[in-house]
């Protein structure tokens, strides 16, 4: 599976979206639904948020997280103390499970960073069985996700190189209105319903903000770390900035919305 995202720091992930998504996993896991006894595949499951949220419910009776960055599966599988959470290194375009092996998939922050999200969603239908529920989220990068409008605009106007990231990142597939439930139309999945979901992202200050940022995975790391040390100096001190927006350093609480869609195997 071609990859968008550079994962090969678990713990960067997790200081910079971590901490985060599993907030996010407890809405997408409301929105997409759980019965007593499901089978759970986490597609795309990074460093196990959705998956460990899933594990402290006591409604599924196995949970299966699968993904292509081997550092992040080490991660969830040694933070997996439930005896019905398995992880797994694995393509989640070309996903060898037995049909109808799951009653439900999950997908979360994951397809849009895929080569081809389609197979993907074909996959996760083919592995769900006839009536079994998919579901998935992916953030709203361009008008929903603070944290990073702060970055990103700042960035570009500094650097037209940053400006150019800027427009890749934000042209992601799936990450539009409706786009997402287009995909899962297309996929061929049944009674397709598309909501957004909210969640906030706290910061104890502008170090708590940036730090994460500095040494992140994915498109924002890719950027920062290309920078040389007066570029970067010169980054930092405009968002920083940004994050005091004129008031002293200290908490900020900043919201964050994904776009989430869920439809039934036919």
């Amino acid at each position: 599976m071609a990859s968008r995202y550079t994962a090969d720091d678990a713990a960067a992930y997790e200081r910079l979206m971590g901490r985060w998504s599993g907030r996010l996993a407890e809405l997408l896991i409301g929105f997409g639904g759980l019965a007593a006894g499901d089978r759970v595949l986490d597609v795309g499951c990074g460093t196990g948020s959705l998956a460990l949220a899933l594990a402290a419910r006591p409604e599924p009776a196995a949970i299966a997280g699968i993904d292509i960055a081997a550092p992040y599966i080490a991660y969830a599988a040694a933070h997996a103390a439930d005896p019905r959470l398995s992880f797994f290194t694995a393509d989640a375009m070309s996903m060898e499970f037995p049909a109808g092996s799951f009653d439900r998939c999950y997908s979360l922050l994951a397809l849009n960073f895929m080569s081809d999200p389609g197979a993907a969603l074909a996959g996760m239908r083919q592995a769900t069985r006839p009536g079994g529920r998919i579901a998935a989220a992916v953030w709203d990068f361009a008008g929903g996700l603070v944290y990073q409008r702060i970055f990103w605009d700042t960035a570009a106007a500094l650097d037209p190189a940053a400006d150019q990231a800027r427009a890749r990142h934000y042209s992601s597939p799936l990450t539009g209105s409706g786009e997402l439930a287009a995909a899962f139309e297309t996929a061929g999945l049944r009674d397709v319903e598309e909501t957004w979901l909210t969640i906030r992202m706290e910061y104890a200050d502008f170090a708590d903000y940036w730090q994460p940022i500095a040494y992140a995975q994915g498109p924002v790391g890719d950027y920062v770390k290309r920078l040389a040390p007066d570029s970067l100096d010169r980054l930092t001190e405009a968002v920083r900035r940004g994050y005091l927006a004129g008031r002293a350093d200290g908490p900020r609480s900043m919201a964050a919305t994904a776009w989430a869609a869920r439809g039934n195997a036919p």
